[in-house]
């Protein structure tokens, strides 16, 4: 399990995420940079150790109401190749070096961990106690088998919020024949509002989702799903 270090980012992520939100077609303010707050989130562990993965929640102030948003992010120690339109930015982190903070969505690692935990194989982490689960993040998987190792995935941005198209690999054969490839929707809530997408997504009985928690303002605590997978529909 990755061990969290308590110490200072420079810049901080919610100075990175402040002006990088404004700038994402998900966005429902209207200002050129967003006032944040963290409000929740987890953690999940890259099972190579490699790449740091966090969901964070933040509620922005700069309009007239609060909004809250969900930003997967990924933290390298390197640039990773192709996805610098995903660059939230860089920072320097005291014991780590610098660090390289990606929207988690356009990160190979995120998504192959995002459905391992969707899937039962992976366990959402506290965000600031190391090796200790977050247990108050639920899942449901409705499949059965393997999903298999990611092959593509397509990142589509919209004001609905972040869809991915993941094309995985079926690692069963039937005969001397591999199964063909299976394609999954991902659907990223951004927006993040009381139980308006669970009661949405559970009446059309999906594939999986992730269902988790974050404060509002007034200190109570919403639940709703951050994330919804099902496979693609039919042309």
């Amino acid at each position: 399990m990755a061990i969290i270090h308590h110490v200072t980012l420079k810049p901080g992520k919610l100075e990175l995420l402040a002006g990088w939100l404004p700038g994402q077609p998900w966005y429902i303010g209207k200002g050129d940079e967003a006032e944040l707050a963290k409000v929740g989130g987890f953690r999940l562990d890259d099972p190579d150790g490699a790449v740091g993965i966090e969901f964070v929640v933040v509620t922005d102030w700069s309009g007239d109401e609060p909004v809250s948003y969900q930003v997967p992010l990924s933290y390298r120690d390197a640039p990773l190749d192709g996805a610098d339109h995903a660059l939230v930015g860089t920072t320097e982190h005291e014991v780590l070096g610098r660090r390289w903070v990606y929207d988690g969505t356009h990160d190979p690692v995120v998504v192959a961990q995002l459905l391992a935990l969707v899937r039962g194989e992976a366990q959402a982490q506290d965000q600031s106690v190391s090796q200790t689960p977050d247990l108050t993040v639920t899942t449901f998987f409705g499949g059965s088998g393997e999903l298999g190792a990611i092959r593509s995935t397509r990142v589509t941005d919209g004001p609905d919020g972040t869809r991915l198209l993941v094309r995985t690999a079926d690692a069963a054969t039937v005969g001397a024949q591999t199964r063909p490839d299976t394609e999954l929707t991902v659907q990223l809530n951004r927006v993040l509002r009381p139980g308006e997408h669970d009661t949405a997504a559970r009446t059309e009985q999906p594939l999986g989702y992730v269902s988790a928690e974050w404060l509002l303002p007034d200190g109570s605590t919403a639940r709703d799903l951050f994330a919804v997978v099902d496979t693609r529909p039919s042309p």
